[in-house]
């Protein structure tokens, strides 16, 4: 699926490489050459992913993460790291600062576009392709497509992204304005009473499968999407 990737480079026929390829995979591309203008990206609106370069202007892109992982908002966005640095401990350091992948230069486009999809397989897994299936509840995001024991299950577009997020991360207690920053888009300013409108939406489009048990209401905190019964 497209990704809101930040590319952070400040070399622009890099730059221009990386955006380039990058879009002829579908994903959406904002670019920065430094990291104040990324911090104002990312103020803006959360990215999927960053491409962060090592060596930047003013504040180096190892300083850059370690304020993206210090800060609530931030601190789960996916990262990887580019940079001409090939020695182990330099990787190392680049790991600890809470990259989640590390890619020394030169790489072919290929291998990027790969480590992209690895990382949001990893981190943020409703951002990928993979169908997913969870107590006879079926999600197919290639095709758009749900089912409950085989049978068709006819969603809208907000409560497909919901299932999806759902699905993707079971078991786990979401508040509503997690789930606001996670289906909406954390600049997307909308009541959090919204949410508890379209889980009923998503409820009802279950009941006639019989899954509607799925999605659960943790008092007090907010939802959870579990097989297992309270």
């Amino acid at each position: 699926m497209p990704a809101n990737i930040l590319v952070v480079e400040d070399e622009p026929a890099i730059q221009e490489l990386i955006a380039a390829n990058l879009q002829h995979a579908g994903h959406h591309v904002l670019r920065a050459d430094d990291a104040e203008t990324a911090g104002r990206l990312v103020r803006d609106a959360l990215p999927d992913v960053v491409l962060l370069d090592w060596m930047l202007p003013g504040q180096s892109g190892i300083q850059f993460a370690r304020k993206l992982r210090g800060e609530e908002r931030t601190k789960d966005v996916p990262i990887i790291m580019l940079t001409a640095r090939s020695d182990e401990q330099d990787k190392i350091l680049g790991l600890e600062t809470g990259a989640d992948d590390y890619i020394t230069k030169p790489f072919s486009p290929r291998e990027l576009v790969a480590r992209i999809k690895a990382v949001l397989r990893r981190r943020a897994p409703q951002m990928t392709e993979d169908s997913v299936e969870i107590g006879g509840l079926k999600l197919d995001p290639a095709t758009h497509r749900v089912t409950g024991d085989g049978r068709p299950v006819e969603l809208g577009p907000t409560e497909f992204r919901l299932l999806h997020f759902f699905m993707t991360h079971p078991e786990r207690v979401h508040s509503r304005t997690q789930l606001l920053d996670q289906v909406w888009g954390d600049h997307v300013f909308v009541e959090e009473r919204t949410v508890d409108v379209h889980i009923r939406r998503l409820r009802s489009a279950l009941e006639p499968t019989g899954h509607e048990g799925l999605v659960q209401t943790v008092r007090g905190s907010g939802y959870r999407f579990s097989s297992l019964q309270d």
